[in-house]
């Protein structure tokens, strides 16, 4: 089989095209032999580059305005479409059939061709190359299959939970296309398989060691020279996937595999999610590790603007390129002209609905409709968490490099009103989050900063600890580590302002029981992951309810005095099924063997 010469043309995806033996040797002068991989270990390394060119992560946010926690005002969404009634099996924007398989492929050739191509004329350095860039692959393969899963993964007609095709070797022309599915367990244990076997070849991470650091199984075939292991594993690496990254995608795995949508077709429990997220964990030094700042990383500019080539914040454990350019494309800006208000040149594309707004607790701690809460309906928004104001704009709050005020009630005078024009909110809130407010879209500036995309932060981790930690050993149940889900939720509200006068009574009371702390960790991940792409995920491995209508606030001024009126805003219309994604209807149609999950 021939591969394409130009790894980063996205026009052919080999794992789908068995039918046409043209895509596979395509003209010469187009194309290099994989027997290239051999000698030239640069091309060979270019092959696994195309998997990371398609890595899974959405650069931005997508997926919540087909969630309870937004909704956005281009018609023209995809996500809008599956959430009012659209989605079907050849029409689902969730997806990740084509990419992931595609990306399999590519990682199967070259794990394939790995231990023979000629690294580097010193053995040991050929050796600690070949382990660096095999455990890569292994990661790589166990990411794509985890997106897969979540996207792909469900119960048939026949009562059983699959998951996808499990493919080890390269496919090619005479390969046999038409595989039935695994069994949702034997891709868990595939995918555990991979990272295991990662984790055991990837550095923790990837920085200049001195002499006397160099790692003993590295000492032992006879590496003495630093400068040797910094050539392979050094600071130069920071982007790419590490042993921490992996331990991290075994922690997601496993909370997925646990959770109430898919436990009873697998054999992975509580505990084993916990004590793998708490691996990760671990090596920041648990809870006292969480970084104060974490909450707002994306508004912490100063961090953001002094980051060296490929590092990580103390939030951030895996992230994309940095970039500032103004291109429409790129993040320099372009989020900002999505989601900006109107007033700010931005087109306020996602709106967070009143129903997360609602799940903000106030200050003291308490949600806003317990007693001791002392929310005021006609006062909303003040005394509230912090994060409120850090992640929503909402009516009357000061944005931007002026400070504009944002008026989304009905008396407004501009376009940042309620239902005013297109680009205005259907919800009264505009998104705050991941956005910089030292970015300027107004065309006579095009004011651009940096900005680089997240794939996994460290809260997201606390937070799978803090859930399966509940779920196996109770609120303050620690297993064999030394905190517990208490611990971490407590931190992450303190960091975050909440209850830090008054003791936080609420999650003292949360404390005492398991079903209380679960609904709580629940909400502080909801308000935590806000518009991070994790919401459809969660809402559907929970099991929740799907067709919450979307609500909104139309505020409005009588008198010198401004009176509120909660709103629907969108009805959704999604079906008991579709806590699980289809498989492609094109699939289905082509390979028999290949189970549909039920309901599609």
């Amino acid at each position: 089989m021939k591969l394409i010469k130009n790894i980063l043309t996205f026009g052919v995806l080999i794992p789908l095209l068995a039918s046409c033996t043209d895509m596979f040797e395509p003209a010469l002068e187009n194309n290099r032999s994989e027997d290239n991989m051999y000698d030239d270990p640069s091309y060979a390394q270019g092959v696994l580059g195309y998997a990371y060119s398609l890595l899974p992560y959405d650069t931005k946010s997508v997926s919540d305005v087909a969630t309870d926690d937004a909704v956005t005002n281009d018609r023209a969404n995809t996500y809008l479409a599956m959430a009012t009634g659209s989605w079907t099996s050849n029409n689902d924007p969730m997806s990740k059939w084509q990419g992931c398989r595609a990306a399999i492929q590519y990682i199967n050739t070259f794990l394939s061709k790995v231990d023979d191509i000629a690294w580097a004329e010193d053995e040991k350095v050929h050796q600690m190359y070949s382990d660096r860039l095999k455990g890569e692959a292994y990661a790589l393969r166990a990411l794509n299959m985890y997106f897969l899963m979540l996207a792909h993964g469900g119960w048939t007609e026949d009562g059983e939970l699959l998951g996808l095709p499990i493919i080890k070797e390269p496919e090619d022309v005479n390969s046999n296309y038409n595989l039935p599915r695994n069994t949702y367990q034997e891709c868990v244990d595939w995918m555990l398989e991979d990272l295991n076997a990662a984790i055991e070849l990837l550095p923790a991470d990837y920085a200049d060691i001195s002499n006397a650091e160099i790692p003993q199984k590295y000492q032992e075939i006879g590496v003495t020279n630093a400068g040797d292991y910094n050539r392979v594993n050094g600071s130069h690496m920071r982007g790419r996937i590490t042993a921490r990254i992996a331990e991290a995608i075994r922690a997601q795995i496993t909370l997925v595999a646990a959770s109430p949508a898919f436990s009873d077709g697998t054999t992975v429990t509580w505990e084993d999610a916990a004590n793998y997220a708490a691996v990760v964990l671990d090596r920041i030094g648990g809870v006292s590790g969480m970084d104060e700042d974490g909450y707002k990383w994306f508004m912490n500019t100063a961090e953001i603007d002094g980051l060296g080539s490929g590092a990580c914040p103390p939030e951030i454990l895996w992230r994309g390129d940095r970039d500032n350019s103004a291109e429409d494309y790129a993040l320099g800006l372009n989020q900002e002209k999505d989601n900006f208000p109107p007033s700010l040149y931005g087109n306020g594309r996602i709106n967070p609905t009143q129903n997360l707004v609602d799940a903000f607790p106030m200050a003291n701690g308490y949600p806003i409709d317990d007693k001791d809460s002392e929310y005021d309906p006609n006062d909303p928004y003040t005394n509230r968490d912090p994060r409120l104001s850090e992640y929503i704009l909402y009516n009357g709050a000061t944005y931007g490099t002026s400070n504009t005020q944002i008026i989304t009630g009905v008396y407004g005078t501009n376009n940042d009103a309620l239902g005013r024009q297109s680009t205005s909110t259907r919800t009264g809130y505009y998104m705050r989050k991941l956005l910089r407010s030292d970015c300027n879209p107004n065309p006579q500036y095009n004011t651009t900063q940096f900005h680089y995309p997240v794939r996994i932060r460290m809260t997201e981790i606390f937070l799978d600890y803090a859930e399966a930690a509940n779920e196996a050993w109770g609120p303050t149940g620690t297993g064999s580590h030394g905190y517990s889900a208490y611990d971490v939720i407590k931190a992450i509200r303190s960091r975050a302002g909440v209850g830090v006068d008054n003791g936080d009574p609420y999650l003292e009371a949360c404390a005492a029981s398991k079903e209380q702390m679960r609904e709580l960790i629940r909400n502080e991940r909801r308000i935590e992951l806000c518009f991070e792409n994790k919401r459809f995920w969660d809402m559907r491995r929970w099991q929740l309810d799907l067709t919450e209508t979307a609500k909104g606030i139309e505020i409005d001024q009588v008198g010198g005095t401004l009176t509120y009126e909660v709103i629907d805003v969108e009805r959704r219309n999604y079906s008991d099924y579709m806590t699980y994604g289809p498989i492609p209807y094109a699939e289905v149609l082509k390979w028999s063997n290949l189970q549909q999950n039920a309901g599609w």
